[in-house]
């Protein structure tokens, strides 16, 4: 459901997908590059002690709050300052999951991971985000965004030493999905996005029961809700399809939005003619390189979606998450992002006008 924030926005409302780069003086940037995003915690990857790492995390989220908004986007996130990836800060915190003795999944490039290791029942004991999404609301008049994970890419970077099957692992993790997007929305989120890019890495259980899982975590919201389905950090993942595996089935799901990449993939914007109703967020930046796009590329790439969605129904974002990025590449990013919705907006207002 649309709520009253989103009636709110602009033309061409600005985002971030999810992350921005974490500062060097907060986690090893050296070292998060060089692996696949933890499934299981990565104490090592930060550079402040535990006991002061809660301040400093809240201090690094400061400055993507305020780096957002100096660039004029119209929707704010934390930054997902506090998280080692956009998964294992919330996956971890689960009960009936013991991340001391992790099990091994395969990644989506085919390589075994360590991940969390389910043992019991899935749990929610307690929220996970809702107090970040109060801090991001006090710091803020904007619309605000969190993300979590979904129920399905949950469940493929788990081992379950406990459900029957990978179905009913993925559905536990949709009930603990549902309760934490409510206490999300609750605590002021005006945007909630379940990030699933596991459906496009392994659309044949997307399809079996990915989606349902998907549709059972957002029964019952009552919220402006997103789906992000990607091909992976571009950083990591270098080799870009030229279409989605899963898309055209997320129509049936009952979120407001759904996230795609078009920038680095060059996807062809037809896809979206199979979603009709829903909000796009648009991905117009190429977060394989720090390069800054012009503002006139990025009006193009949203231009190419405009025969296919309304106006009214694109949101200008990243590809995916900007975690790899350079800060100084990101906030430029932003501002092209934020330059060619105005220019945009301009050229709406004067079409209605005739000129």
């Amino acid at each position: 459901m649309q709520n009253e924030m989103m009636h709110q926005l602009p033309l061409f409302p600005t985002s971030l997908v999810g992350s921005y780069p974490q500062p060097d003086w907060l986690i090893d940037r050296a070292k998060l590059a060089e692996r696949f995003p933890p499934r299981v915690r990565a104490r090592e990857l930060w550079r402040v002690g535990a006991e002061l790492l809660p301040q400093a995390q809240e201090d690094a989220t400061i400055v993507a709050i305020d780096a957002q908004v100096h660039a004029g986007l119209d929707i704010v996130t934390d930054g997902e300052m506090r998280r080692e990836s956009y998964s294992n800060h919330f996956a971890t915190a689960l009960g009936g999951v013991d991340v001391d003795n992790p099990g091994t999944a395969l990644d989506r490039s085919g390589n075994p991971n360590p991940v969390p290791r389910v043992v019991g029942p899935i749990e929610r004991p307690r929220s996970i985000g809702a107090d970040e999404v109060a801090f991001l609301r006090a710091r803020t008049d904007r619309a605000i965004k969190m993300t979590v994970p979904g129920p399905f890419t949950m469940s493929q970077q788990a081992q379950n030493d406990f459900y029957p099957d990978d179905e009913s692992v993925a559905m536990a993790y949709a009930d603990a999905c549902n309760v934490e997007i409510r206490d999300l929305f609750a605590a002021g989120a005006d945007i909630v996005q379940i990030d699933e890019p596991y459906m496009q890495a392994r659309p044949e259980g997307a399809r079996a029961y990915g989606l349902a899982a998907l549709n059972r975590a957002l029964d019952g919201i009552d919220g402006t809700t997103a789906v992000h389905i990607c091909f992976g950090y571009a950083a990591i993942i270098h080799e870009r399809p030229s279409g989605y595996s899963f898309l055209p089935e997320l129509a049936a799901c009952s979120c407001d939005q759904i996230s795609i990449e078009t920038a680095q993939s060059n996807l062809d914007p037809g896809v979206l003619a199979d979603l009709t109703g829903k909000t796009i967020i648009l991905g117009v930046i190429d977060l394989s390189t720090n390069e800054v796009e012009s503002p006139e590329v990025v009006r193009e790439r949203v231009r190419r979606a405009l025969p296919y969605v309304d106006a009214d129904k694109v949101v200008i974002a990243t590809d995916c998450g900007m975690k790899y990025l350079t800060r100084e590449a990101a906030d430029g990013k932003m501002r092209a992002m934020s330059a060619a919705a105005a220019r945009l907006r301009t050229e709406a207002d004067g079409a209605s006008d005739g000129t």
